[in-house]
């Protein structure tokens, strides 16, 4: 009966609190330690040992696996989870504990000072039911004679809520008026048909709640925004949540919510469970371009949520035209993101939302707004679009521009292979030791100078056009004839008036003739350097390629970068695909990013490093204009959705070319940073432009590319995709591969492993905890009938919690007054 996944009820415990305050923690504190999320999800269990792995989403996603003796032995706490101490295993400096059974239960001990005083904390775990396990917790001082005395005691419970190894999601899209009741009713009814069709989630548009009007005298006014927007105890979020709890429903809305008055509104995303209480908040951090004028970004640390759904993660629409929101939470573990979307761009669905899930491996629920019965104003309409997407970004299901709900199955567990077309574990694949770039100051980092529209004069030196050529061929019948073909692009180039030349990845070698025999590849590489080193001082040009290069007993994939006084820069690949690493090492730094007069600043990246986000974002933040891309499309999608959003993302030129042979089946593209002018259609505001070449054919594509398009990164009026990032969230991003908090990591047990086939209703009888960030909670009401008897001494204390500053992510804040306390 052990065995299961088991979770902590939050509104039914004795005297939690006041045990917290023991340890030393303030009201505050404390109450956020009552509604913390706590999970144990036991795997194993017998009369000698039980293994089970902990969650606690609120601790940065950490979860840990671990085994408890029952040998009344003391044995060492697990270091990752003891590492997220904040009570007694704070205290507990021997980081042992002892478990055993008695009349009691199951027994756990551990010796730990309390006030400087010896101390003896045991807590005994028993089955109140099969649906439900209480935990009794005493702390005992220990006097000099060795003899106890109780000092404190709390009581928690935690409820069987078995994994759904598959359930159904759905995505409803709407246009929402001016009428919040109105509105209410509509999502309702969607809410309604999504759970009359088998729906377990379903996600509705941001701003579900109304029509952004927010204006006073014709311009945008935050008062407006504040005095039009939703509390979270107010009838529009009230209404949804008794909807879920009606319908027994999990629900992700996108509401526009009350900051602090007068003139602080947040564009909000509500995580709702089928019980009606609120999981979580999430506030947005990246808003589109006007909403800047209206609303508060989100700063609040990226979260994720354990639910019998899996690990999710929220974000909302222009959070994923930026990379950092979807990868942070993949990297805390999240199996699958929601996206609440109010899009006006064709780059949603066509890009932003499949490329999410593909390069972070998990799956994407997006519901976007659709239509525009507005008359006056901007008259393009939302797009709609919404769509469901599995790990490896195939669409599920999408909808069309109309009106329209969409329904998928959704398998979480899948998102735990990061198995893909580049590697097979896109998570490994990564080299979160160069990343630190991410995480630097906004002010402190080279691109800091090219913060908002470009200015008249240039902060870097260069040429106003860099005249790029895109030289698409690969190996032909001979050695001899590859590089004759070769030698005639290059001289074509620079008689059409070309500053630089880009050839394919390993373009002069057949294909699998580099890991046959790098020996032999890299000593003919060495003559094609010298034959590319010599036709560019003839035909003074800078090009770029990459060979195979030999050091010592190491092979490297090296890109150069060469020119009429020899070789520029160089740069070794830092990140291996499964081919690569049966011949290559890897690189021990991303390519530098070079300053040249006669090509401004320069970068270079390799093949499919175009799937790895963070390289791309590392070269942008060091100030790069310009970044060269020999490649080898392994699928249409790295050109079509990958290098695309590169150059989109970050307002970079972004020059890739690629085989004549690619196994994608896609020509050469050079996508363009854009500059924004203002008065731009919406779509060409924020869907990088590009320039191509034919599949399977040699070409020489000439492009120009204006270095000042590049020293603009701005993506409207106000969304600077750069400056708008948030550094001190990214620390997921550097942390060590075998230190993130996935559940691959942490266990190779899947659901399937394990029998959990009790399934309780979710939460606890008795009133609720409500949630209120202006207001103060209402007194909490003592519920003291417990398993069917009266327990007048030591009841359970639930009700109100007043928690909604914890889930807006604000962790300094006091969620509400502290509940009763039980002397």
């Amino acid at each position: 009966l052990l065995v299961g996944r088991w979770v902590r009820s939050d509104s039914k415990y004795d005297n939690w609190e006041a045990y917290m305050e023991w340890y030393g923690m303030d009201e505050a504190r404390a109450q956020e330690e009552v509604i913390e999320p706590q999970l144990h999800i036991v795997t194993e269990a017998s009369r000698e040992k039980m293994t089970m792995v902990h969650q606690l989403p609120w601790r940065e996603g950490t979860q840990a696996e671990y085994t408890l003796y029952f040998d009344g032995k003391y044995h060492p706490i697990c270091e990752r989870l003891f590492k997220t101490s904040r009570s007694s295993w704070a205290a507990n400096k021997r980081a042992e504990w002892m478990h055993k059974f008695d009349e009691k239960g199951l027994m756990t001990e551990q010796h730990l000072p309390v006030k400087g005083k010896p101390a003896i904390l045991r807590y005994w775990r028993s089955l109140v039911s099969a649906n439900e396990i209480m935990v009794n917790v005493h702390l005992f001082e220990v006097a000099e004679d060795g003899s106890e005395k109780e000092v404190i005691h709390t009581r928690r419970f935690f409820n069987r809520i078995p994994f759904k190894t598959k359930w159904v999601a759905a995505a409803a899209q709407f246009f929402s008026g001016m009428d919040v009741e109105e509105n209410l009713k509509t999502c309702i009814s969607w809410m309604d048909k999504a759970k009359s069709k088998g729906a377990d989630l379903i996600v509705l548009p941001e701003n579900s709640n109304r029509d952004r009007r927010y204006f006073v005298d014709g311009k945008p006014s935050k008062e407006k925004a504040h005095e039009m927007s939703e509390t979270l105890d107010g009838p529009f979020v009230q209404g949804l949540r008794d909807t879920c709890r009606r319908l027994n429903l999990w629900a992700c809305v996108g509401v526009d919510i009350k900051g602090p008055p007068p003139a602080t509104a947040y564009i909000a995303q509500l995580l709702i469970r089928p019980d009606g209480e609120i999981e979580g908040v999430h506030k947005k951090h990246v808003l589109w371009d006007y909403e800047y004028t209206l609303f508060e970004p989100g700063e609040d640390l990226y979260q994720v949520f354990d639910t019998e759904l899996g690990r999710l993660g929220m974000l909302v629409c222009a959070d994923g035209i930026v990379p950092e929101a979807a990868r942070c939470m993949a990297l805390m573990g999240a199996q699958v993101l929601l996206n609440s979307l109010n899009s006006r761009g064709p780059d949603e669905m066509r890009v932003h939302i499949p490329l999410r899930a593909l390069e972070n491996g998990v799956w994407h629920v997006a519901s976007n707004a659709v239509g525009n019965p507005n008359d006056d104003g901007l008259l393009w309409p939302w797009t709609g679009g919404s769509e469901i997407c599995d790990p490896r970004g195939k669409r599920v299901v999408a909808s069309e521009e109309h009106d329209d709900m969409v329904l998928g199955e959704v398998r979480p567990f899948e998102a735990e292979s990061k198995a893909c077309s580049w590697t097979d574990d896109l998570l490994a694949h990564r080299r979160p030791e160069l990343y630190g770039a991410m995480t630097r100051h906004l002010d402190a980092v080279p691109c800091a100078k090219m913060y908002g529209p470009a200015p008249a004069e240039l902060p870097f030196p260069g040429p106003e056009v860099v005249k790029v050529a895109m030289m698409q061929l690969s190996r032909v019948h001979t050695r001899k004839c590859t590089e004759w073909m070769a030698r005639r692009q290059v001289s074509y180039a620079a008689r059409r008036g070309a500053a630089l030349g880009v050839l394919p990845e390993l373009w002069c070698f057949a294909r699998g003739e580099v890991a046959k025999d790098p020996e032999a590849a890299a000593a003919y590489a060495a003559g094609v350097l010298a034959s590319m080193l010599e036709a560019a001082r003839e035909s003074r040009i800078h090009l770029c390629f990459s060979l195979v290069e030999k050091e010592g007993p190491k092979f490297f994939h090296t890109a150069y970068l060469v020119g009429p006084a020899g070789i520029v820069t160089k740069y070794r690949k830092a990140h291996l695909s499964a081919a690569e690493r049966a011949w290559a090492s890897p690189g021990d730094a991303l390519a530098p990013v070079v300053q040249m007069q006669e090509l401004g600043r320069v970068a270079l990246m390799i093949g499919d490093e175009v799937w790895v986000p963070e390289v791309a974002r590392c070269l942008a933040i060091e100030g790069v204009e310009i970044v060269l891309h020999p490649t080898d499309w392994d699928t249409a999608e790295a050109g079509e959705m990958a290098a695309t959003e590169r150059a989109g993302e970050n307002r970079f030129h972004l020059v890739s070319v690629t085989r004549i042979d690619c196994p994608g089946k896609l020509g050469s593209q050079t996508t363009l940073a854009g500059e924004y002018m203002g008065g731009e259609p919406i779509p060409l505001m924020r869907y990088a432009q590009g320039v191509w070449a034919r599949h399977n054919v040699e070409e020489q594509i000439l492009v120009d590319l204006p270095r000042r398009q590049a020293h603009c990164k701005m993506m409207g009026d106000h969304l600077d995709v750069l400056r708008k990032r948030f550094p001190q969230l990214y620390g997921a991003c550097i942390l060590p591969t075998d230190q993130l908090f996935t559940w691959t990591n942490t266990t190779k047990k899947r659901p399937e492993d394990w029998r959990d086939e009790i399934v309780a209703a979710r939460g606890t009888f008795g009133r609720k905890r409500k949630y209120s960030v202006l207001s103060p909670p209402e007194a909490c009401i003592p519920i003291c009938e417990i398993n069917g008897k009266i327990d007048p001494p030591f009841g359970a204390w639930r009700g109100p919690r007043g928690t909604q500053a914890k889930l807006m992510g604000i962790r300094s804040s006091p969620p509400g007054r502290a509940a009763p306390r039980i002397s």
